[in-house]
Order: structure tokens, then C-alpha cells, then sequence
């Protein structure tokens, strides 16, 4: 391609990789570059799956987008011809007055959302695996369900690159700079490049390149595990909805058996242990293991066998939770997307949508105004 591109990506993960194939698919000139391979298990985006829900208990503004995001995995896995999209159904679980029980039912309330309300003598009826104390509430929706999170970077990649794109691995920015004339340029430990547009899609490495989010988007390390089940047909994917769980011991998230033979779980913040992205330990311990399997062997019994695979990824956390996306305060011509604070990849589809707008003409036709990085 000749220079200057239309667009750089700075960061091909699950937010670069979908605006990479949006502007790719609008017939823009674009370069994605990443610092690791495509996709990696160095960032956010591993570890098989994400979980998908309809009933957003952070927020009721986020269905909107929601629902985009579902029709947008639709359409990138119809392109790929590779199902990326899975409905188990989902269930949020808690005591009433817990941010995850009570948000639930406003979002499905507020956007007139297919949902049942249910006791605990109800949830266990229906789905055997859990063991619940009294007294707890679930809303269950049966939009939920999860996305295959590699492979779905791959698929927006691949299409991209159909699409003309061209992508750089293993190459590291170091720096980029807004020219006198408007154009932006863009070092990196390989080679130099020029674009009328940047996005910047760096995850736990966004504050490297965006000075205004240095102690706004904070790294922190999660761990995952894979449980083997004692009672492997209550875990299958036809009997075992996505959930979010929240208890005395914190909040927790899991996935029926799929891609590796064991229940997926993970603790939201799980040591809330903040780090650098370059010196994390990414080995899992008897430590992060622990904090799981107390869990299971109290709430799901039939998942507490052997440790099938354990991981380490990042959540890039901002003070409130909520992501920012918007353009650059000082250069309209670099657009972000960062601090998804552990509950992004869902709206990868639908994120890349917002940043070829963005990338295009500087504003969306989608609500973004509780993501502006102002606000900090």
C-alpha cells in the first residue's frame, strides 16, 4: 500500500482486530500492527471464550450496544464461515440488593428483555449443578451465551485482510506523533509508517501510548481455570447456562465444558493484583487455584474434580468500570478504545464499528457518551 494510510491499528486484539476488518470492509487503505502474534496469550482475548448477556446488571445504557454487538458477530461469522457465537442462555445470581441480581433485572425490565426471576429452589431444579443457600435470587435470559474469543479475532483479521488490509506482528510502537499538516506518524521498533487516522487499541499497554490514561487504565492480573466435572453432563452446554455469581467470597463468573474438558471459572478481580504488563507472572499458582476451587467445592460440588487448565490474562480497570472510547482530547484524528475493565471482549464487534466511525468522520451514530475519557 502506498502512504499514507487511511487508518493505523495500533494493537490487533479483539477491539483492533473488529475495527480492522470494519474499515477494511468500507474500503479504507489500513495497517494493523500488534507487538505479539495474532492472536496472542498476552493480553486479554485468551483463554477460548467470553461470556455474551443481554441482562447487563453494570449498566442499562449498555444493551444498545448489546444488541449490535449480537448482530455484528452474526455477520463477521456468516463472512468467516466459523460459528463464533454460542446461546447457552445466562444467569445472574445473588442476595437481592447485589449490584449483579438487582442491575440485572433493571436492564431487563428497562429494555423490555425476555427474562424470568428466579428462587433458589427453582435454579436448582433447573439447572442441578448448582448448590445454593437460601435466600438467593436469579435472573435468567436466554440471549446469553458466549463468543469464541481467538477465533473471532482471527476471523476479523482474516476478513480484513480479504478486504485489502495489511497486518504487522511482532512489531512493537514505540511512539506516534501528529505532524504539522495533520498526519499522523508512527514509530515502532521495526519501521516508521503515516496515516490521516490513528485508533489506538492497546489494552493493558494503552497507558504507553496514551499519556492521558496513566492511572486511569490500570492493569491488574486475573487468572482462569478449567474444573474437570465429577458430573460431566450438568456442565454440557446444552444444560449449563453463562452465569455471574455473586457471594460472600466475591464475584464470580462461569461457562459450560467447551474447547478444553473442564467447567470454566474465573473471580472477577480475582487478587486484585495490579501489575506491569511486561513483568507480570504469568504462571498460575496453588494460590489463584484456591481461590477457585473454594468456590466450586461450595456452590458447584459437581465440578471439583481435577484442574483440566489453568491461565493468567490482564483487565485493564478503569476508577469507574466503564470503558473509554472516544477520540484523542488534543488530535480528533486518533481515536481510543481502552479500560474495558474486565467485561469487554462482548462488545469487540460492535466497539470496531464505533471506531471506524470514529476513524472516519470523528463522531457515531452510537451512544458513547458515558465512555469519554473527559470525564476522568
Amino acid at each position: 500500500m502506498r502512504e499514507p494510510y487511511d487508518a493505523i491499528v495500533i494493537g490487533v486484539g479483539g477491539m483492533g482486530s473488529a475495527a480492522l476488518y470494519q474499515l477494511a470492509r468500507r474500503g479504507k487503505r489500513v495497517l494493523g500492527i500488534d507487538r505479539f502474534d495474532i492472536p496472542n496469550t498476552m493480553g486479554s482475548s485468551h483463554g477460548v471464550n467470553r461470556i455474551i448477556r443481554l441482562a447487563y446488571f453494570e449498566h442499562p445504557t449498555y444493551v444498545p450496544l448489546l444488541r449490535r454487538a449480537y448482530e455484528l458477530w452474526r455477520q463477521v461469522e456468516t463472512e468467516f464461515d466459523e460459528q463464533l457465537l454460542y446461546i447457552t442462555g445466562s444467569l445472574d445470581v445473588g442476595r437481592p440488593g447485589s449490584q449483579v441480581l438487582d442491575g440485572s433485572l433493571q436492564s431487563c425490565k428497562a429494555h423490555g428483555l425476555a427474562h424470568e426471576f428466579l428462587s433458589t429452589e427453582e435454579v436448582v431444579a433447573r439447572f442441578p449443578a448448582y448448590k445454593l443457600p437460601e435466600g438467593f435470587k436469579a435472573v435468567w435470559q436466554p440471549d446469553g451465551g458466549f463468543v469464541l474469543s481467538e477465533r473471532a479475532i482471527v476471523a476479523h483479521v482474516t476478513q480484513a485482510q480479504a478486504a485489502g488490509a495489511e497486518v504487522r506482528r511482532n512489531e512493537a510502537v514505540v511512539a506516534w506523533e501528529v505532524d504539522g499538516n495533520g498526519i499522523v506518524a508512527v514509530a515502532t521498533d521495526r519501521g516508521a509508517y503515516r496515516a490521516e487516522r490513528l485508533i489506538l487499541t492497546a489494552g493493558a499497554w494503552a497507558p504507553d501510548l496514551i499519556e492521558e490514561l496513566v492511572g486511569y487504565a490500570v492493569p491488574e492480573r486475573q487468572a482462569l481455570g478449567w474444573f474437570e466435572p465429577l458430573e460431566p453432563e450438568l456442565f454440557h452446554i446444552d444444560r449449563f447456562p453463562v452465569f455471574n455469581f455473586t457471594v460472600d467470597e466475591g464475584h464470580f463468573y462461569g461457562l459450560p465444558v467447551f474447547g478444553v474438558p473442564g467447567f470454566k471459572l474465573g473471580r472477577y478481580h480475582h487478587l486484585e493484583e495490579v501489575v506491569d504488563p511486561d513483568t507480570m507472572d504469568r504462571e498460575p499458582n496453588e494460590r489463584d487455584e484456591r481461590v477457585l476451587r473454594d468456590f466450586i467445592a461450595r456452590y458447584f460440588p459437581a465440578a471439583n474434580g481435577p484442574v483440566a487448565d489453568m491461565k493468567t490474562c490482564m483487565f485493564t480497570n478503569t476508577e469507574d468500570e466503564h470503558f473509554v472510547i472516544d477520540v484523542h482530547p488534543e488530535h480528533p484524528q486518533v481515536a481510543i478504545a481502552a479500560g474495558f475493565s474486565g467485561h469487554g471482549y462482548k462488545f469487540a464487534s460492535v466497539v470496531g464499528e464505533i471506531l471506524a466511525d470514529l476513524a472516519e468522520r470523528g463522531t457515531t451514530g452510537h451512544d458513547i457518551s458515558r465512555f469519554a475519557i473527559g470525564r476522568f
